[in-house]
């Protein structure tokens, strides 16, 4: 491990090209998948370690047959749980157990490449969305007796690039209840298709089906990637859209049942295409990666625009 002038670069032993790298609850292990196939788990040092320490590879993880696109750990209150989605059409739930790692689940609903992957808030249970290029959506939750409920359904014709859980808060929740009151926790998730759209779909528990709430229409080509900003108390829903269109959209939502209203991260359009967005866990912060190397941290001023408040370029 190599660290200079506040980045840290290191060994993964992938022999092919790296698709994703999530770290855990904890930011105590990293994960990685790549094309040749495989997952790779890392034990990092600690804060209080010397800076050049090396990361420790702990595990690497066999089973799908094709690249390994996205990774998602679960919350910790149901163990070490990571969930893998890859081009082979499969979804593999991994656990840790006693230093041993196994399969836990392996869905193969999909009949195209699994995009992406998202767990829902740990409050509603151990919860996984799946996006996948045969234009569905599957949601497998885990039951009490020890099995997973599966449902699917048709999300977006040409495809389904990205999946992003909601809070289960609505905005203003925090601060808003009064004393005493329970506060209403909800299903939702937005996803992000090659019909140039993103669309917002809530949980139905009368009906047990996944409803369409809101199609959102702005970018002019695939939507690549879509991020759902954590509830911190503010009275707005926040989510970032990013595109095969080299541009960042920006939606917010006043209040449950209000149309979405849309904004330009920026007003010209990013030097390539831009293939993820990420908010940090408070929600004030964006990290957008682009097509020619470079990861960009936006945040939102007083005035209501977005300014980027740091680069970092390969």
């Amino acid at each position: 491990m190599a660290t200079q002038a506040g980045l840290t670069t290191m060994e993964t032993f992938h022999e092919d090209q790296i698709h994703d790298a999530v770290l855990d609850y904890y930011g105590r292990r990293l994960a990685t998948c790549s094309s040749d196939r495989t997952i790779n788990i890392f034990e990092l040092p600690s804060s209080d370690a010397d800076p050049s320490a090396p990361q420790k590879l702990i595990e690497t993880l066999r089973g799908h047959t094709g690249p390994i696109w996205q990774l998602a750990w679960a919350h910790p209150k149901f163990g070490t749980i990571l969930a893998s989605a890859s081009y082979d059409g499969k979804v593999i739930i991994w656990r840790e157990e006693k230093g041993a790692w196994s399969k836990l689940m392996e869905s193969t609903v999909h009949s195209g490449s699994v995009n992406a992957l998202s767990w829902a808030p740990h409050s509603l249970g151990a919860v996984l969305a799946a996006a996948s290029s045969d234009g569905r959506v599957s949601v497998m939750e885990f039951r009490e007796d020890g099995s997973w409920d599966t449902r699917t359904f048709p999300a977006h014709a040409v495809g389904v690039n990205g999946v992003s859980w909601g809070p289960s808060l609505l905005p203003g929740s925090l601060v808003n209840t009064t004393h005493g009151a329970s506060q209403e926790e909800v299903r939702r998730f937005a996803t992000a298709g090659c019909d140039n759209y993103v669309k917002i779909w809530t949980y139905n528990p009368q009906n047990l089906e996944w409803v369409e709430e809101a199609t959102l229409a702005g970018h002019t080509d695939w939507v690549r990637d879509v991020a759902w900003a954590p509830n911190t108390g503010l009275p707005k829903s926040y989510l970032a859209s990013s595109s095969q269109d080299k541009t960042v959209l920006i939606w917010t939502q006043s209040a449950p049942g209000e149309p979405w209203e849309k904004k330009l991260l920026k007003a010209e359009k990013f030097p390539d295409v831009v293939w993820r967005v990420s908010w940090s866990l408070s929600g004030g912060v964006l990290a957008v990666s682009c097509g020619d190397d470079s990861v960009t941290l936006w945040k939102e001023n007083l005035r209501g625009e977005w300014e980027c408040v740091s680069e970092i370029t390969n």
